[in-house]
């Protein structure tokens, strides 16, 4: 099968490449690369398209089967710095390309979308008929996103829409500020286990490479099983409040101190995650990692990659540094675009 996969030069995408590649898929790319410094590996090198999401036409779409859509403005806070913008990408971009892919010819449109649409549940077991209730304008441009796209399904059209949940885990392109990534690189370059909130939230969690397996399986699944599904993706024994990770971290590293940061108080993204249905639609779908393995993976791959404080916040492996680097060296206009490329 010819697949595009957008943003796959990113967290995710670098993951899901190779695993694509490996099924024998040929795979392209679209990606416009700004986070090249995250590089902690070698990617798998595929044929790419440098575009922006916002500029693709329809010629680019031409000939593939299926479209795996992650590039997206990608976590919280920088959805925060201009909101506007968020919605601009994540949301109006993405039914744009959505239906181009459908005048396309794309048979398959498989969205990364996000647990974050759960937002506030304050602990209930949510699954993918519960309201939604977005608290960030990321949460809200993912939910925004399916519900336009839902109504381009047809009979030539197939979406699928994948709500991940918080990804953790070493991938050829790092984040330090996702939540395990961030609690485990705090403990291996400072021995303390820094906790931003007051610890009680609930997450569900999963393993960056069990989530590439899971959009590997639902490319590979009969239409009339995913058809228009809406999927969580991760299982529901990785559901965690914050605190417990911390504590596995600290049984992987005795020597490691938690630490509640000064001003943390409860933290208003607060959910539980069934993933059942995932499990029961797609059963070569077998998530094989957990946080205290994933823990001991983050410490060989932060000594490979001699991981530094600096590194933790600044702009090689946070996304939101990066962007304000890119901004305040003026590489990126106020609508995040390159200026020089």
């Amino acid at each position: 099968m010819r697949i595009l996969v957008t943003g796959h030069k990113g967290y995710i995408g670098s993951e899901l490449v190779p695993a694509l590649v490996a099924e024998g898929h040929h795979v392209e790319g679209l990606d416009v690369d700004l986070f090249a410094p995250a590089r902690a590996v070698d990617l798998v090198e595929v044929p790419e398209i440098r575009k922006d999401i916002r500029d693709i036409d329809a010629a680019d779409l031409e000939g593939f089967s299926a479209v795996v859509h992650l590039a997206a403005l990608s976590n919280d806070p920088i959805g925060d710095l201009d909101p506007e913008l968020t919605y601009d990408i994540n949301y109006h971009s993405s039914v744009r390309l959505a239906s181009l892919a459908k005048a396309a010819g794309v048979e398959r449109f498989v969205f990364s979308s996000s647990c974050s649409n759960y937002g506030a549940a304050t602990g209930k077991m949510m699954t993918e008929d519960s309201t939604l209730n977005p608290v960030t304008a990321y949460g809200r441009s993912k939910v925004l996103t399916e519900e336009a796209v839902q109504t381009l399904a047809s009979e030539s059209f197939s979406p699928v829409f994948l709500r991940n949940a918080t990804a953790y885990g070493a991938s050829p392109c790092l984040r330090t500020d996702l939540v395990v990534n961030n609690m485990v690189a705090w403990a291996f370059t400072t021995g303390r286990i820094r906790i931003l909130s007051d610890g009680t939230p609930w997450r569900p969690l999963a393993h960056v490479h069990d989530i590439a397996a899971a959009f590997v399986a639902v490319i590979k699944a009969p239409r009339h099983v995913v058809h228009n599904q809406v999927l969580n993706i991760g299982r529901t024994e990785e559901n965690y409040q914050v605190r417990q990770v911390a504590e596995i971290i600290a049984e992987v590293m005795p020597a490691a101190s938690i630490e509640y940061a000064g001003t943390a108080g409860p933290d208003v993204r607060d959910y539980r995650v069934s993933f059942d249905k995932v499990a029961r639609l797609l059963p070569t779908f077998v998530p094989r990692w957990n946080v205290r393995l994933a823990v001991e993976e983050l410490l060989d791959f932060y000594a490979r990659v001699k991981l530094t404080v600096d590194d933790i916040q600044g702009p090689r492996f946070a996304r939101i540094a990066r962007i304000k680097q890119l901004l305040e060296s003026g590489a990126l206009d106020s609508e995040l675009r390159w200026t020089s490329h």
